[in-house]
């Protein structure tokens, strides 16, 4: 197995050099910077396999990284910040980070995440030849589960890798009202904690790509008090 590269982006020396070592103890092969310039810097000669991103950097913040990273691809991003406010958590993840964690941590609580989101992303991208182009179709949509594509009446429709894992989460179990906890459990593999609204931002990212109007969503539906259900034989 090739050795996953992890870029650590944080103007924290401390904290650079603490995920360096540890994060290398590991078996990663681990870069650090201290900025979005010095980020740029490093990609320009350099891949990643998942950037470990801070909030709160000097210039360009976290947010706006996390946001041209997003658009230029489906990198797995992991966004840290000193600040544990539910609002930072919300808007990491609207502008496409696949996870937040809030400092102080653990590492071994990012490990853990790195782990399961690099899981994800291998589990989503098969070896060639092991494709068995399993597809879901509900109204003009087609989701290849192998591939990641989606498409609307033959249009391509770009997913984050996010966005991908929660459409096949409910692809998985449809007409099946689906509890925050246990979506967030098929997800990530731990509990949510009782004011983690992530799955809902998740949910609503989700609606502006497949739903025609988001405010009345057709497939996605909320089932108030219980979760959400996804319902791909409605087409109306």
């Amino acid at each position: 197995m090739d050795t996953k590269q992890i870029l650590v982006v944080d103007d924290d020396a401390g904290m650079r050099e603490l995920l360096q070592q540890y994060l290398s103890t590991q078996g990663y092969q681990v870069a650090t910077v201290a900025n979005g310039a010095a980020m740029d810097a490093h990609f320009a000669n350099h891949a990643a396999d998942i950037v470990i991103l801070d909030l709160m950097l000097p210039g360009e913040d976290g947010l706006s990284l996390a946001r041209r990273l997003r658009a230029q691809g489906n990198l797995p991003i992991i966004m840290l910040s000193a600040r544990g406010e539910d609002v930072d958590r919300i808007v990491g993840l609207e502008v496409g980070a696949d996870d937040y964690l809030a400092k102080p941590f653990n590492p071994r609580e990012l490990l853990a995440r790195i782990r399961a989101l690099l899981r994800r992303s291998e589990d989503s991208h098969p070896a060639a030849g092991a494709a068995r182009h399993e597809s879901l179709r509900f109204g003009p949509f087609m989701l290849n589960l192998d591939t990641h594509d989606l498409h609307k009446n033959g249009k391509n429709m770009p997913l984050t890798a996010g966005e991908f894992n929660l459409l096949r989460v409910f692809s998985e179990h449809p007409n099946r009202v689906l509890s925050r906890d246990s979506i967030m459990e098929m997800l990530k593999g731990y509990e949510r904690s009782p004011f983690d609204r992530s799955i809902d931002v998740r949910v609503t990212r989700l609606r502006r790509k497949i739903e025609d109007d988001p405010n009345s969503p057709v497939y996605i539906r909320t089932v108030w008090g219980e979760g959400y259900l996804f319902a791909p034989g409605n087409n109306n």
